[in-house]
């Protein structure tokens, strides 16, 4: 194995690492999203995905369901040909972000329906109303906030 690929293939054991400890998902679909995000070419069928991590083609299908239903990883087909391939759009990342941030923030609804049951008992409303606070907070921060700028954006401009 030449010492970059093997760099790589670090990179993304330690990026799997982080996604299993910090979201939950299991390690081959760390693994999985960390190899789209490095691998040359940008899109990779379920076989030459398999072959780079170490893994069975069969241990890849609950992952990429897991990815593709999440939002980071895109299936596609080409013209003429059965095989899907597999790819992290340079736009999956916020897109995930700002769908969890909306999902969390749609969580203010529900805690200031818990304030009017709990009335005047300010222990109670208390910990609803902090909760309230931050998801008004992360809202209306995401929601005035551009987006990250991709590459070639700047030439558009």
């Amino acid at each position: 194995m030449t010492d970059d690929r093997e760099r790589i293939l670090e990179w993304v054991e330690r990026a799997a690492v982080f996604c299993t400890d910090e979201y939950a998902v299991p390690p081959i679909a760390g693994r999985v999203l960390a190899w789209l995000m490095i691998c040359d070419p940008p899109e990779q069928s379920a076989g030459q995905i398999a072959e780079a991590i170490g893994a069975s083609r069969a241990s890849l299908a609950t992952s990429m369901r897991l990815l593709i239903d999440a939002g980071f990883v895109r299936r596609r087909t080409r013209p003429g040909q059965k095989t899907h391939y597999y790819r992290v759009d340079d736009d999956a990342w916020e897109r995930v972000v700002r769908r969890r941030v909306a999902g969390l923030a749609a969580f203010r609804e529900i805690t200031a329906a818990g304030m009017e049951l709990t009335g005047s008992d300010p222990v109670r409303t208390g910990r609803l109303r902090a909760a309230h606070n931050v998801f008004d907070w992360m809202d209306k921060a995401f929601a005035s906030m551009p987006g990250p700028q991709h590459e070639g954006d700047a030439d558009e401009a």
